[in-house]
């Protein structure tokens, strides 16, 4: 690693909701973490992988590549069995590219219409990278799991949340404190796996 890359950790991601979660998640004091937005990545990533690993390691190998600084990559989304694993990888984009949040959520929403509640089983899956030399990473994955609300419901959160419902909360995601979010989402659930690996390398690296 560059002397210049000490305590420096790139998370490759531009989309504020995931980044402000991971610092959030991670804490990490002592490391600069910085996104995309704020090294001013203009670069497009082909995410032409099949699983949400193979998409994190794809994010983290290229951007390290740019930048020769460990990177923290992930790929998340959600999964519907009865949509066959839909949106899956391309939750982002289930209503193509450059959709938003709203327009996602509609499009699930319509395909889900007269569901029943035993149909509307899903869960998010994230998987985090660790990239931190030339093919050397640390991986990880968290899973939550929890139904399709018939509505969005709530304000917090991004993506999906507004209609991810958690039975034991009675409350969608988007419902629940940041706090809270951030103890028992995937995204904590991968980060938490990974968090002390990075931790010792960091100490390792110096």
């Amino acid at each position: 690693m560059s002397k210049e890359g000490k305590g420096i950790i790139l998370i490759a991601s531009g989309n504020r909701g995931k980044v402000r979660e991971i610092k959030e998640i991670l804490g990490f004091p002592e490391v600069k973490l910085l996104d995309l937005n704020q090294i001013s990545f203009r670069g497009k990533i082909e995410e032409s992988g099949l699983t949400f690993e193979e998409n994190a390691l794809i994010k983290g190998e290229a951007i390290y590549r740019e930048y020769r600084i460990p990177v923290l990559a992930e790929d998340s989304g959600l999964v519907v069995p009865s949509l066959h694993g839909l949106p899956g990888i391309y939750s982002a984009r289930f209503a193509g590219e450059g959709a938003g949040d709203d327009q996602n959520i509609r499009l699930l929403l319509s395909k889900m219409e007269g569901y029943p509640d035993e149909l509307r089983e899903a869960w998010f899956y994230c998987a985090v990278v660790f990239y931190y030399d030339p093919g050397r990473y640390f991986i990880a994955s968290g899973t939550v799991y929890g139904r399709i609300a018939r509505e969005p419901m709530g304000d917090q959160g991004f993506g999906y949340d507004p209609v991810f419902y958690l039975p034991e909360y009675g409350k969608t995601m988007a419902q629940l404190s940041p706090q809270i979010k951030n103890r028992i989402s995937h995204r904590a659930k991968a980060l938490s796996s990974i968090k002390d690996l990075i931790r010792e390398h960091l100490k390792g690296s110096k």
